[in-house]
């Protein structure tokens, strides 16, 4: 994995920054309380204004979850890129942010209340949920630098990002799902169409 540019790079003291994004779908009845999950760890990261901490703790929760639901994946896919430059790192988490902020329904709007005094108070349940991460981290992480579209490859790519929670190597986090609000549905025309790189478990 190591290129001539990585160890020149090595040599004039640059630090390896990763930035990679993973997508996992699960699908079922039982899947529709992750978003929950996901709601409350979007809510807190709003409210501590990006803390990269509380990102941090949110992530590490979502990745157990995601981890004892791995019954219910259907399909993953990632991606990622290699920079020695922050401001380049960080353009592309940019794009990345944009790209899963426009996938369907994964805009969710915490300033408005869950229920209005018309609206029903049960929802259709959603049988599919993607769950978007992306994160930039420093140094190398091989669970992660390689093709995660397999369930054991899947299950050490979450844990890798649980532990580089832990050892503070985690320089940006981002989690977008879809649908990202309850009574929102996804069904499987939708997910051909807007995640065509998801590869089947």
């Amino acid at each position: 994995m190591s290129s001539w540019r990585d160890r020149f790079n090595q040599f004039s003291g640059k630090s390896r920054l990763v930035v990679c994004r993973l997508f996992v779908h699960l699908a079922g009845s039982e899947v529709a309380p992750l978003l929950g999950v996901l709601n409350q760890a979007g809510r807190e990261a709003i409210e501590a204004e990006g803390d990269l901490e509380v990102l941090g703790e949110g992530l590490v929760n979502i990745c157990q979850n995601l981890l004892q639901l791995s019954t219910y994946w259907q399909s993953a896919a990632n991606e990622g890129d290699v920079f020695w430059e922050e401001g380049d790192a960080g353009d592309y988490v940019t794009e990345l942010f944009t790209d899963s902020a426009k996938r369907y329904r994964s805009e969710t709007d915490f300033s408005s209340s869950s229920t209005g005094e018309n609206e029903p108070l049960s929802f259709p349940i959603t049988r599919n949920l993607i769950v978007m991460m992306t994160v930039a981290y420093e140094g190398e992480v091989p669970d992660l630098e390689t093709d995660l579209a397999n369930i054991d490859a899947l299950e050490d790519g979450l844990k890798a990002l649980i532990n580089l929670h832990y050892q503070e190597r985690l320089r940006a986090i981002q989690v977008h799902f879809s649908p990202a609000q309850f009574g929102d549905e996804l069904d499987d025309e939708q997910i051909l169409l807007n995640f065509s790189e998801l590869i089947p478990l």
